[in-house]
Order: structure tokens, then sequence, then C-alpha cells
């Protein structure tokens, strides 16, 4: 019996591939699946919403290989950091050119490659706490991932398949939504949870603003203060195992990234806040760089000196090339109009005008909270361009499906 693959099972294969590669933390195989897909699929022509977005990151890049020949860099440090900046611009073509003629039913195989994620997740996780012996969090988190977008989003495709247009009976409904569930709720990820909540109130409309509407968000944030505020009094302890440990991490979120001292002689201070460590070396060595670094950023190899070895993966480091906050590691590249243009690349996916259909209505609220989680993203977890993220691939296939269902109305 032969096998035999028409074209879109082979635009299906190349889909999966491109989603699920980051997830093997190897950015140099990710980067080459990614490039090889974006070139098989090249298009002919393309929207407007899309180039802008294109045209935007595109910017950013130029802009720091300007700026690079004003300092010094290390080859090596020079070519990977433009295999970063090309990270977004990579994953919109590739999410944008697949959807746009090669998959017929985006949803439905953007929905079958979350299981697969979501049941090799679990596996991990299964096999690490038998063979393994893990009983905390931080051993878990680190042998079988850290969070997943991606399944998030599939979690809200699931919930609302009915108003997207994916046909799903009843069993199919419940077992899709508790396999995404249990698995994204393993990852134990804060922003993962800010993710669902925003992604969720998005979809149903909440941030296209009226009175009701209103009411509800001013209930979930005094909801969100009640629930923080019984955290603080419980008082979970850092070195606490399990949910206590994970309580612990939403108990020090709000100054995690926002600090602006910290001592990096105590090392429950520099540990819990090292985010904020990062983001205060950059502030302080690009202001002593002048006045066009911070305009223009310090360019592609740019480094910051943290004055002090860290761990950092599985390496020891002192300089960084990227930070944990992708406003950041835009500014040391690119400076304050980098900055400037990455916001214009989050506003732009805004939609508060009313779509002709219902699904494409839908679409427009999901990019519209996308959009919100963008910031979030970017200050926590470097947005696009974290090596691992895989959310351009899927907003790429939302504006293309977006176009597709409005050209066929």
């Amino acid at each position: 019996m032969s096998l035999i693959l028409n074209k879109e099972k082979i635009y299906h294969i190349l889909f999966a591939l491109c989603v699920g590669v980051p997830y093997l933390d190897n950015y140099e195989l990710t980067f080459l699946v990614w490039s090889i897909t974006a070139f098989l699929t090249i298009q002919k022509t393309y929207s407007f919403s899309i180039s802008k977005q294109i045209f935007c990151f595109s910017l950013i890049l130029l802009i720091a290989f300007f700026s690079s020949f004003f300092y010094s860099f290390k080859n090596y440090a020079f070519i990977r950091d433009i295999t970063y900046l090309i990270k977004p611009i990579a994953g919109l073509l590739v999410g944008y050119q697949l959807c746009k003629k090669h998959i017929k039913n985006p949803f439905d195989i953007a929905i079958k490659v979350g299981l697969l994620l979501a049941i090799i997740h679990i596996g991990i996780v299964v096999y690490g706490f038998i063979f393994k012996g893990f009983r905390n969090i931080h051993q878990i988190r680190s042998y079988a991932g850290f969070f997943s977008d991606y399944e998030v989003y599939i979690i809200i495709m699931v919930l609302f398949a009915k108003e997207l247009g994916v046909i799903l009976s009843k069993k199919q409904f419940y077992f899709f939504l508790i396999l995404l569930g249990i698995s994204s709720f393993l990852y134990l990820s804060r922003t993962n949870f800010i993710q669902f909540v925003i992604l969720f109130l998005g979809i149903k409309g909440f941030f296209v603003l009226s009175r009701k509407k209103i009411i509800g968000l001013v209930s979930l944030v005094v909801a969100s203060l009640v629930f923080y505020s019984a955290i603080l009094y419980y008082n979970p302890k850092r070195n606490a195992e399990g949910i206590e440990a994970f309580l612990y991490k939403i108990k020090i979120a709000p100054t995690e990234p926002f600090k602006t001292k910290v001592n990096k002689e105590d090392f429950v201070d520099f540990n819990d806040n090292y985010r904020s460590v990062e983001n205060i070396q950059t502030l302080r060595q690009m202001r002593s760089e002048g006045s066009r670094a911070i305009i223009l950023g310090k360019g592609l190899g740019s480094t910051i000196d943290l004055n002090t070895k860290v761990w950092l993966g599985d390496s020891e480091l002192r300089y960084i090339s990227v930070l944990h906050n992708g406003f950041m590691t835009v500014y040391l590249k690119s400076g304050v109009v980098g900055i400037v243009i990455l916001l214009v690349t989050i506003l732009l996916l805004f939609r508060f005008r009313k779509a002709n259909n219902p699904v494409g209505q839908r679409i427009n609220y999901l990019l519209t909270g996308t959009a919100i989680f963008l910031f979030i993203s970017y200050w926590v977890f470097m947005g696009y361009y974290f090596k691992a993220d895989t959310k351009a691939i899927l907003i790429g296939l939302l504006l293309a499906y977006s176009e597709r269902l409005t050209n066929k109305y």
C-alpha cells in the first residue's frame, strides 16, 4: 500500500513542523524550517495589512543594521541578531502564506496540531514524574517546557469553535478541551493564565467597549485584586513546592519586571527580580552611550553588561545580547525609534470596525485581544522575538483567513 500525499496534506505537514519545531529549543533549526517554508510558499501579491506588519519589522531590522556600524561587534553575535530580528517576519509570512492559498480549513489544522502538542507535553510531564522523580514545578517546567502560547490560542478556538465555523461533535469538544486544559495548566505559566483571560474577553468582544462591558471588566479587575490580596494574606514561601511555589510566583509577579532598584548582593532580591535587573542595566548603559544610542540603538551584535555572571538556560553569562523584555531588546538594537515602530505593529492589530460576516467578526475580536496581550508578552517574554514563540504564525494565519472571508462574502 502506497502512501499518497496531496498538496494540501504537504502544507499541513509544513504548518505542523513550523509550529512544533520551536518546542525543540533549537533556534537554528527553527530559523531554517521557517525560512524554507516561507520561501516555498511565497506569494505574488500581499495585502496591505500583512505588508504593514512586514514593513515595520523590516524597518526595525534595518535601523539595527545601520546602528551597528557605529559600534564594535563580533561577527557571530551580528549574524545571530539578524536571525532573531527576522524571526517575526518569517513567522508572519509562514502563517499568512500557508493560510492564504494552501490550507483550506486553517482552524481545523491548527486545532489538530495543538492537540498533538498537548499529548506530547502531557507525556513528557508523566515521564518526568514517573521515571525522573520530579516532584516540584521548577523541575517539571525546566524539563517539559515553561509555557505554550499556542495551546492557549487553541483552547480559545475550541471554546468558540461554533462561532469560528469549526465543526466539532460534543465528544470532541469536551475531549479536546480537557486535554488542552490539562496540558496548559501543567505549564504553570502565569503569562498563559493572563493570556487566556485576555483572549477570552477579546473574542467575546469585551474590548469593543460598551457600558455593560466596562462593568464586566471592572468586576474582573476587582475579583483579581481580591484574589491577589488572598495570596498575600496566605504568604506563600519562596522555597515551597507544588501549588504553593506557583502562588509565590504570582505573589512576586507585580514587582518582578518593574522594580527600579535591585540589590545584587541579596540573592533572593536579585534572583526574584532578575527581569528588572536586565531592564535597569539596559537603561543605565544606553544613557551612558549618548543620544545616538538612545534614539537609534547600538545595533546588531550589541550586548548589555550585567556586571556579574548569571545562569541563563545552560550557560553562565555576563554579557547578554537579548533580554527577557522584548521592548528593551528592541531598544538595545534600534533605540527609541525601534520601540515606537514595535508599538505600531501592535496597534495595527486592533480591529474596531465591524466585519461583514460572523466568523470574520470573531477573528477581529481575537486579533484585538491579541494586540492587548502582546503588550504583556513583549514585556515579560520577548513576544514574537522569543526563540520558542509561535504567535507570529497564528497572527499571520488570522490575518490571511480574515481576508479570505472578506473576499468570500
